[in-house]
């Protein structure tokens, strides 16, 4: 028992040997005497809220005669100018948490070494069949050259230019599994996206597996990316396929549905709402309860390593997440799987899915204005800046900040600054900022590796400033450096 001043009036055996000390050392000091240390601060509001308040509890580490702290948990009810606390002794409690908490992180740690391992090997047979795709593609090129014989040249161009493609593909799934690829939300049209890949479904399938398509009418449309739901379709089909090795029946379906609170399970990000949902079915081998329960972790594959990076269900689970939309699995061994995407629904008017024709977009060019590029790859920097020329820029180069900045404070024109943003020494961000300073009109291009967030892009780019991410297109970069120098 403790009076309203803190001080300790009356103690039992059982607090006594928490406290490790006889009744007389006890009786007729301050609560505060006897606690840790580093606790003190943190238990004083704990005392007033005893004092004030008929019932509260509290946990604290109190200093034993031997020296070592015992973390207490307190329950006080106050009667009267009198508080009576009960205490029971956690610490050996707490250890066990704490130990637990460490054996669990040991044991993430070695996960992930393994999953480090799974990735390696698939991410390398999956660039390097890509690779062999354009080097080998560029050396038949370049000997045709040598010998004169320039026919069908066009074929190995296309062939290189696929596999390049693939690799960025691989890049960006690896950037949606991070969480770290933007996302350009719009209402998307479910019946026409799906309808116009249906003939890229059936090549992905081959005649061994039946394709169904069922696109419920009236279903709305998700507020999401076109080009990530795209491809997070497109994993669904290859993942139904690989389980149909003998073939089988594959089907797409689509449906409205809301969610009150009652209908989400404990766990799920998803919040109450409306939500489009699309099922991929297959009628394949199915998956244990364990498999499901792993299904959406970093780099799970059931495949052999080297024969897939584990990243396609971890890149829609990924893409769902950060679209503000879940995604569920059903499935039982021998019968077949059925995972559903869920994404928000949305009435208005869909966009339509780009066309995957050849495009006869013309760049847009130059007037005459400078530009400066800063690249410290020279093959990038080689590529910019032969572009911009053939599309009438004048055009000035620099590996680097360092090699950059006397130019940058020169009296040379300079309408635009087209920088990398992983610079050695002085980074890109730097750089433009000395830039704005000395020429404050001067209108910034960043080049950058990675796909950022939306918040982080807004956090990162001034006025005046705009950003393409590799690998671009020379269509693409046209159009972006117009778009910069002609904004008013």
């Amino acid at each position: 028992m403790i009076d309203t001043d803190g001080v300790f009036r009356d103690v039992s055996p059982a607090c006594l040997r928490i406290l490790g000390y006889p009744s007389d050392q006890v009786t007729g000091r301050k609560v505060l005497d006897f606690v840790w240390d580093d606790d003190r601060d943190q238990i004083k509001p704990d005392l007033k809220s005893a004092i004030e308040n008929t019932h509260t509890a509290f946990e604290i580490r109190i200093a034993h005669r031997d020296g070592s702290p015992r973390v207490v948990s307190w329950m006080t009810s106050r009667e009267e100018d009198r508080i009576y606390a009960y205490g029971r002794d956690v610490t050996f409690e707490k250890r066990q948490k704490t130990a637990l908490e460490e054996t669990e992180a040991q044991l993430r740690q070695a996960q992930k070494m393994e999953a480090v391992g799974q990735l390696t090997g698939g991410i390398a047979h999956d660039f390097n069949n890509m690779l062999t795709g354009v080097i080998g593609a560029l050396a038949i090129i370049k000997r045709r050259i040598a010998a004169n014989r320039l026919d069908e040249l066009d074929t190995f161009i296309d062939a290189a230019t696929k596999s390049a493609h693939r690799a960025a593909a691989l890049t960006h799934r690896l950037l949606a599994f991070s969480r770290r690829q933007s996302l350009d939300r719009q209402p998307v049209d479910l019946k026409q996206l799906v309808g116009s890949m249906e003939d890229l479904f059936r090549r992905t399938l081959g005649e061994q597996v039946e394709l169904l398509i069922n696109v419920t009418p009236g279903t709305w449309k998700a507020v999401t990316d076109v080009n990530q739901f795209e491809s997070a379709i497109l994993n669904l089909v290859i993942n139904a396929r690989d389980a149909m090795p003998d073939g089988g029946k594959l089907t797409i379906e689509t449906d409205n549905v809301v969610f009150a609170e009652t209908d989400l399970a404990r766990g799920e990000t998803l919040l109450p709402g409306s939500y489009i949902v699309l099922a991929v079915s297959d009628t394949g081998i199915g998956m244990s309860q364990a498999t499901i329960e792993k299904a959406f972790d970093p780099f799970f594959t059931t495949k052999p390593i080297g024969q897939g990076t584990g990243l396609g269900l971890s890149m829609i689970y990924g893409f769902a997440q950060q679209s503000g939309g879940h995604v569920r699995i059903y499935s039982q061994v021998g019968l077949g799987t059925t995972i559903k995407l869920y994404l928000p629904g949305s009435p208005e008017e869909a966009s339509a899915p780009k066309s995957s024709s050849v495009s006869q977009f013309v760049p847009p060019r130059g007037e005459g204005e400078t530009i400066l590029v800063v690249e410290d790859d020279e093959a990038v920097r080689m590529l910019v800046v032969d572009v911009l020329k053939e599309l009438g820029y004048r055009v000035v180069e620099a590996i680097d900040g360092a090699e950059a900045l006397p130019i940058i404070e020169g009296t040379r024109r300079i309408d635009l600054l087209i920088s990398d943003v992983g610079l050695p020494g002085l980074n890109g961000r730097q750089l433009a900022e000395i830039a704005i300073g000395a020429r404050p009109s001067l209108r910034v291009l960043f080049v950058t590796g990675y796909a950022a967030t939306a918040a982080s892009r807004a956090d990162f780019l001034a006025p005046g400033m705009d950003m393409i991410t590799k690998p671009f297109s020379i269509d693409d970069l046209a159009q972006k450096v117009r778009e910069i120098l002609t904004v008013q």
